[in-house]
């Protein structure tokens, strides 16, 4: 009896031994087939040495294959310059936060894609001219700075002639700056250079002094859920080993003394600056050529809802000739738009309360009473008492100056925010939308502390990736979503590594909303922000020339466009009374009627997998691990231009002056005959002598439709009164099959850089 027994417990125990053996291997242990995670993500990588063809027509090139180039005398534009794309905004994992994002239990990652695999990328898989490394200031130490210099002299010397070479790597970082309340909210910023040898380069990057820093360098190696995963994934237990070994290297860094100029600072040490004003001051101190680009201004993942330009619109942190450039589409969503909506309002008192819900815009205050009524409902409670909670759930809400507002309703879903928050008529929006950080916004105002000589905002406009995967220029297709952009890589694989990366201390909905009053957690939404995650956008340049210089001094001229990822073609000039174009981000003082012409032309469409010789240059793997084995392949048919819009802004002539009225979106569209060789408008204002002021004049060139990466976000149902009733959000983890692209058919476009007209009536 008693053996029987023994047999029927170590039976048992086998069964459970091997059940759990079995979880293990198929829940818990990451496969690596690939060997993608045995690479050193601390390392910078092998460059493939090989030059890729340069195929040159009419005096511009457009991808390497170049198939179907219309006749360049067809275009109404200036013939001695040629459009040239890049990308002035890529991190690899040299990140920390890109790093993190490369871990083998998060979904789909191929492990590390450090600064080789960006030169790769770019040269052989986006077919770019140039692209600017970027990451995080706040990310490295003095060496590993050193170190990134020399991955982007490796990329440039296998380039081939530099006077003509195939791909320009620059160099750069970013200023990551973010602040808990919209007085200290400057925003992200990328510090460009023009050069790349080390003694035209400062000996360290400098970051962004406050919770940046903190958050990038002062994360604790091994910590809560992160520490378990080398003990648990033991297969790739020494790339948790490399996470601990970066971590240790950032803190073991000192901070720089205080009080020194810049280049009389120690060799190693971590430097930062506070505010916009501080970082141009160091620049200055080094005396290179540089500029600094704002970007993802309007994202509300880190931006306080009541942040605005306004205080960095200010003599000490405003530097009009390193600031000539501002990033208005990224693949974290659109920032160009102004709309007059507020997250939080303010009474006659001075106190924040819940503005009421717009038909463009629902509040995610507003929201957060709404899920707390309907909670107490569900409870069986009184009408009246939930109707009260909800009063006092906005509340809470609001009265949170930075972005956790949301913590004030405990366990909530991105299903029940519905598309709060979200500006619902903007072209794939940044997250959490901040209208005040808009472009527009930026544009229109003017700062009068000195009357005779107010300040304002003279930005160019790009696009750029803002790729965490070294996938500089990774808008040109709109799939694969797995392998393309930043969605969908940063959830987990399963449910087991969902549970204890993120949801471990999920917390259960209650009925009562609460104070928000240092909640630990992220104060990010990484469900509902993975739905705003695209295939990046891509800047162009109008450059005499395919070299360094040139497409520097295009920069500098402002002679640049933005796309959302599409390479179309745009001109857009101010024609002048005998006839010579003025380009787009030039300006001008008149007081006649001023003349335009804007020229566009569609982008080429694609054909799956990469040309021959990328697929002679790099192996099958490394293509794979690079973009899942696609790449720019264009065929010879162009998307149609379907019109061209064009924006009127009307900066400030007082301080009191509402922006609501100024900013004039969309002023005027023209419509596009379905021409494949393009669309050539030309448009007047006649009301420019009579309204007797400044204005600011910029084109958008609308593609057809097409389908996009996250075209619809939440992807929101309506009722039939036109209200949101549910979401179904784009995971970026397991629960989207990884065949589904999330696509919506969208309007890709082009924003031109502006024209700026003072007003002089004697000119």
């Amino acid at each position: 009896m008693r053996t029987g027994i023994l047999k029927g417990v170590l039976v048992a125990g086998l069964v459970l031994l091997a059940s759990a053996a079995a979880v293990f291997f198929i829940y818990v242990r990451v496969p690596d087939p690939g060997g993608y995670f045995a690479q050193n993500p601390l390392q910078q990588g092998e460059v493939t040495r090989s030059v890729t063809p340069v195929v040159a027509v009419n005096g511009r090139r457009e991808g390497r294959t170049a198939p179907g180039i219309k006749q360049r005398s067809t275009l109404s534009a200036n013939g001695e310059k040629q459009i040239l794309f890049g990308d002035a905004h890529v991190h690899t994992t040299w990140s920390f936060d890109a790093f993190m994002f490369s871990l083998p239990v998060l979904n789909a990652s191929r492990g590390a894609l450090p600064p080789a695999a960006a030169c790769d990328y770019a040269r052989y898989v986006s077919q770019l001219d140039f692209f600017f490394l970027t990451d995080h200031a706040e990310s490295y130490t003095a060496q590993r700075w050193r170190d990134a210099q020399d991955a982007v002299r490796h990329c440039n010397a296998v380039s081939g002639d530099p006077d003509n070479p195939d791909l320009v790597a620059f160099i750069g970082f970013e200023w990551s700056q973010f602040g808990r309340t919209p007085e200290k909210h400057y925003g992200h910023h990328n510090v460009l250079y023009r050069d790349i040898e080390q003694d035209q380069l400062p000996s360290r990057p400098i970051g962004a002094a406050g919770p940046a820093s903190d958050a990038l360098r002062g994360s604790a190696p091994g910590g809560g859920g992160l520490g378990m995963l080398r003990w648990l994934d033991v297969g790739n237990r020494s790339y948790y080993r490399a996470l601990t070994t970066f971590m240790q290297e950032l803190q073991g860094e000192p901070d720089c003394p205080g009080g020194i100029e810049s280049p009389q600072l120690p060799a190693d040490c971590y430097e930062s600056a506070s505010t916009p004003g501080e970082l141009y001051r160091k620049l200055d101190e080094w005396g290179y050529d540089t500029l600094v680009v704002p970007h993802g201004s309007a994202w509300g993942i880190y931006t306080p809802p009541g942040a605005s330009w306004d205080h960095q619109l200010t003599a000490d942190n405003h530097d009009p000739d390193k600031g000539r450039l501002v990033e208005v589409y990224s693949g974290h969503g659109n920032s160009e738009n102004f709309r007059d909506f507020a997250a939080r309002a303010f009474d006659e008192r001075g106190q924040p309360v819940c503005p009421e819900p717009q038909p463009n815009y629902l509040p995610s205050c507003w929201q957060a009473g709404n899920i707390i009524r309907e909670r107490c409902l569900q409870a069986g409670e009184a009408p009246s008492e939930c109707e009260a909670r909800a009063t006092a759930a906005r509340q809470h809400y609001v009265d949170v100056e930075h972005v956790g507002g949301w913590k004030s309703v405990p366990g909530a879903s991105a299903q029940e925010w519905l598309d709060a928050g979200q500006a619902r008529d903007v072209f794939l929006p940044a997250f959490n939308y901040r209208p005040r950080k808009s472009v527009q916004y930026g544009l229109a105002k003017r700062n009068f502390d000195d009357p005779d000589n107010p300040i304002g905002y003279t930005w160019g406009f790009i696009g750029s990736t803002d790729t965490h995967f070294a996938r500089a220029g990774n808008g040109f297709k709109q799939y694969p979503r797995i392998g393309t952009g930043d969605a969908g890589m940063r959830g987990a694989r399963n449910g087991f590594w969902d549970w204890l990366v993120y949801r471990r201390n999920q917390e259960a909905p209650e009925a009562r909303s609460r104070k928000v009053v240092n909640i630990p957690g992220d104060d990010s939404e990484q469900e509902r922000k993975m739905s705003f995650l695209t295939a990046g956008g891509v800047m162009a340049v109008h450059a005499v020339g395919r070299d360094r210089q040139a497409i520097w001094d295009a920069m500098q001229r402002r002679e640049v466009y933005g796309t959302s990822g599409h390479r179309m073609l745009l001109w857009f000039d101010l024609i002048r009374e005998r006839g010579e174009p003025l380009p787009m981000g030039s300006g001008l003082a008149t007081g006649t009627v001023p003349h335009f012409r804007v020229t566009a032309v569609g982008s080429l469409k694609q054909q799956p997998g990469c040309p021959e010789y990328v697929r002679q240059a790099l192996s099958a793997r490394r293509l794979d691990k690079l973009a899942l084995g696609e790449c720019y392949y264009p065929t010879d048919e162009r998307y149609l231009v379907d019109r061209i819009e064009v924006v009127r802004i009307r900066p400030q002539v007082a301080p009191e002056e509402p922006i609501a009225g100024l900013v004039e979106d969309v002023w005027r569209s023209i419509p596009c005959e379905p021409d494949p060789a393009g669309c050539s408008v030309e448009f007047s204002d006649a009301a420019f002598p009579q309204n007797g002021r400044d204005a600011i004049y910029y084109v958008r060139a609308i593609e057809e439709a097409s389908p996009t990466i996250n075209g619809g976000n939440l992807r929101p149902v309506y009722d039939e009164q036109g209200r949101v009733t549910a979401v179904n959000p784009c995971y970026g983890d397991y629960r989207i099959d990884s065949a589904d692209d999330c696509q919506v058919s969208l309007e890709h476009r082009a924003w031109s850089s502006p024209i700026f007209l003072t007003y002089d009536p004697g000119q």
